[in-house]
């Protein structure tokens, strides 16, 4: 697959050093013609599949593929927010379906993040507490807003963000799709510009429960894309490296980047809080949080 000119791109996935799977799954497309590409830009999905011994690829692996589709097809017809969140909400179904036709596959379900960059702006749907991140200069933004159980109660005060780090049901999501009975998604109000030199961090919580904001500037600013995402992985595995682990880097440069390809087998698809802003800078545009019905159960990672 051949990466248009404007971006660089890395992206890496690690089994860990605890699970016999890879339940993560990613992938980078962009449209084939020139004039859909004006429509729709560029595509990156991380997605962390929870649910027995094969449910969470099974998981991951449907809302990948249902999202890249759906945000690629009837370009003319949606706008780019709109195609994310059709793609989350089929997906979110088709997992449901698929789990109803095993019994082996019952309560599987995925976390699911999907960025895509449109000429200079980015929007973005999620669920879950995979991970989108803005390192911008010295400056690192959160972009995304984790949906567990942990966070919520340190929103409402009732926990500080150290204590959630080591919180036991840190791994306890709020919503996940096919784990919980509805879904939303988080989406921007309004697209988040994008500035020459900004990176977009992506990753699974094998990732962001083990490795600091400053030790992601770390790597991002001081390699190349390809060796940033290398030594993430490895220092995650250094701590313990107790999940499946996968990183997706991308770049912004100049319209005069060359072009680089990607090997049709990969990585287009492998298996496998903030600081403060600079005062010159306004800070990037924050979903609002959704929640689910009070009587919606939590859903929790498998840690088998």
């Amino acid at each position: 697959m051949e990466i248009r000119p404007g971006i660089a791109l890395a992206n890496l996935s690690d089994v860990g050093l605890v699970r016999e799977n890879n339940e993560d799954y990613f992938c980078y497309a962009e449209p084939e013609s020139e004039e859909e590409f004006a429509k729709r830009g560029r595509l990156a999905i991380i997605a962390d599949g929870m649910g027995g011994y094969e449910g969470g690829q099974i998981a991951s692996h449907i809302a990948v593929e249902t999202v890249r589709e759906t945000y690629l097809k009837n370009i003319d017809d949606s706008d780019p927010v709109d195609a994310l969140l059709e793609g989350f909400r089929l997906a979110h179904q088709r997992i449901i379906a698929a789990a109803r036709e095993s019994e082996g596959l019952e309560g599987m379900g995925t976390t699911c993040t999907a960025a895509a960059i449109l000429g200079k702006n980015l929007v973005y749907a999620h669920v879950g507490d995979s991970r989108l991140y803005l390192l911008r200069g010295p400056d690192i933004f959160q972009i995304t807003h984790d949906h567990s159980y942990v966070n919520k109660m340190v929103e409402a005060g009732m926990l500080t963000p150290e204590e959630a780090e080591h919180h036991p049901q840190k791994n306890v999501l709020m919503m996940a799709l096919g784990a919980s009975k509805e879904i939303r998604a988080d989406c921007p109000a309004e697209p988040l510009p994008l500035e020459p030199g900004d990176t977009l961090l992506m990753c699974t919580d094998g990732l962001s429960g083990l490795v600091s904001n400053e030790e992601f500037q770390a790597a991002a600013n001081g390699n190349s894309l390809e060796q940033a995402c290398r030594d993430l992985i490895e220092l995650a595995k250094s701590r313990g490296g107790h999940d499946n682990i996968t990183v997706q880097l991308l770049r912004v440069a100049s319209d005069g980047m060359r072009k680089t390809v990607v090997p049709d087998d990969g990585p287009a698809a492998v298996k496998a809080e903030p600081a403060k802003p600079d005062a010159a800078q306004p800070e990037p545009p924050k979903a609002e949080p959704d929640t689910l019905a009070a009587e919606e159960p939590p859903a929790a990672k498998s840690t088998e």
